[in-house]
């Protein structure tokens, strides 16, 4: 017979370590996703500030809006590049939208459609809102 030193451990110590990991890694896990769409949205908000500099550029060039994002790619007034190098896509990988004629708030709007990739649902990022706020348009 073994003494005890030798002996390994039981199916359930082995089953109550294996739980404990289980679980700790499920609250890690919880938290860390939180963080990342905490950031996703963040970095989404960085981008639409800043197609609105190149917006508010454009309209200091020509007197009025771009009709399409594309134009702040395009040669502006005195400059001999465009305003923007490229329009990015928002952190979950879609292009923003953009509608020269919406908003509330302003002119022009911004959508970034956010994790669901859907437009009009409650996780979109725009200049009028951020997700979580009461003040979404209908």
């Amino acid at each position: 017979m073994p003494s005890r030193k030798e002996r390994g451990f039981t199916l359930v110590e082995l089953m109550v370590v294996i739980v404990l990991i289980g679980l700790l890694a499920g609250v890690v896990s919880v938290g860390v996703f939180g963080v990342l769409k905490k950031g996703r949205i963040t970095a989404a908000q960085g981008q639409i500030k800043e197609i609105e500099k190149a917006i508010a550029l454009y309209k200091m060039e020509t007197g009025r809006y771009p009709d399409d994002l594309n134009q702040l790619l395009e040669p502006v007034g005195v400059l001999d590049e465009g305003l923007m190098t490229e329009i990015p896509t928002d952190p979950w990988g879609n292009e923003y939208i953009y509608d020269p004629s919406g908003g509330t708030k302003r002119r022009y709007i911004i959508i970034s459609m956010g994790e669901d990739g859907a437009e009009g649902t409650d996780d979109d990022v725009t200049n009028e809102y951020t997700p979580g706020e009461t003040n979404q348009q209908e």
